[in-house]
């Protein structure tokens, strides 16, 4: 299961977006890589900035869930919780699911609060989880709910997610304004809190205002680049090179809209917009936020029926963005080594072992330790 099942099912709170669980096939081979790549990637930080672990309706997790998650190589991720809709209570819920699965699995999963703790969870083999923020409706429009919520353990924030909200606009609301005037006092309370502020659904003048207002550099954690295609989820040169001269890390996402539909996108596709990211913002700005689960997506009937049913609810609740009529995944990464590929791409393309790295997970690392530093 990936991260919006694992919050629709722990607080039935999300219209998901995602594949079922329990995948049974994959899209294609992965290819295979080089020693050097093997080598690097054993060796780096490899931090995915937007995925999830799999999931059960129960604890403890089977073992081959487990072995899958340290089979990935994948020190830390950034989970994100509350679905796309839930309030308070749910999520604090969803909050103490992470915390329970991290208890009963100790030797897998561990807590990522402060910056030490990246190299922490990669020394002892665990898989370190990022707590996060998508949506806005669980901060009910309050700013001591930031304060809260921080204590809780949740790093990186959303003002917004597709649609508008009391603190911004989204990106399927182009012409609703940017940061409302509780947003500017919300994103200057991040700032002071140590809240990371992630500007992956933001539209183009929320974008803008908080590019502008924050005095720490704000993220874009899962993303694409609109040169390659034009789509609302995906940056514009202007706004990934603001965010690079404001200290910021763009992610880019294994999401369909790397490319036109109905095509599925290829390793190919997602090169070239990761290689844009890295032409434009430069090799300190980009890193990757998957926005898929560890755990393959399930190509199999059963799989792509459920995703149609979640697609249409989507729709309906009027949640959904352009072009999600295909599968969320890129053929030839549809795979827990997902990173290891790209790592292995970058190489042959000529990018330094330094400059993967950083790609891998150092990029996000950094600008997060310094976003949470006091």
């Amino acid at each position: 299961m990936n991260r919006r099942q694992f919050s629709a099912v722990l607080a039935a709170a999300a219209v998901s977006t995602a594949p079922a669980p329990r995948a049974q096939s994959a899209a294609g081979a992965a290819p295979a890589v080089s020693q050097r790549a093997h080598r690097l990637y054993r060796e780096a930080l490899i931090l995915d900035c937007n995925s999830s672990p799999p999931w059960e309706d129960r604890l403890p997790l089977p073992q081959a869930d487990l072995d899958q998650v340290r089979d990935s190589g994948i020190n830390v991720i950034k989970l994100s919780l509350g679905g796309i809709n839930s309030d308070f209570a749910r999520t604090v819920a969803e909050l103490a699911q992470v915390q329970q699965l991290c208890e009963v699995h100790p030797a897998y999963f561990t807590q990522v609060r402060v910056a030490t703790d990246f190299e922490r969870a990669r020394r002892e083999g665990k898989l370190g989880i990022i707590l996060s923020f998508e949506s806005a409706e669980m901060l009910g429009a309050r700013l001591d709910s930031f304060a809260v919520f921080r204590n809780l353990g949740v790093r990186v924030m959303q003002l917004s997610y597709n649609r508008r909200s009391p603190f911004a606009a989204g990106v399927m609301e182009p012409d609703a304004g940017g940061l409302t005037p509780l947003g500017r006092d919300a994103l200057r309370q991040m700032n002071q809190l140590g809240i990371a502020v992630d500007l992956s659904h933001a539209n183009p003048q929320t974008t803008s205002d908080a590019l502008g207002l924050s005095a720490k550099p704000p993220i874009m954690t899962h993303a694409g680049c609109a040169a390659m295609h034009a789509h609302p989820r995906n940056k514009s040169d202007e706004q990934l090179r603001t965010l690079a001269a404001r200290g910021g890390v763009v992610g880019i996402y294994d999401l369909p809209y790397l490319t036109a539909s109905p095509r599925q996108p290829t390793l190919d596709d997602y090169m070239a917009h990761l290689e844009h990211a890295l032409a434009v913002a430069g090799e300190d700005h980009v890193g990757i936020g998957s926005d898929v689960g560890i755990e393959p997506f399930d190509t199999s009937a059963k799989g792509m029926d459920e995703f149609a049913r979640q697609v249409e609810e989507r729709r309906k609740a009027g949640l959904s963005a352009p072009e999600e009529d295909r599968p969320t995944y890129v053929v030839g990464l549809n795979t827990p080594r997902r990173m290891e590929i790209i790592a292995d791409r970058l190489l042959q393309r000529g990018y330094s072992a330094t400059a993967t790295q950083k790609v891998l997970g150092a990029n996000f690392a950094r600008v997060l330790a310094q976003i949470w530093t006091p």
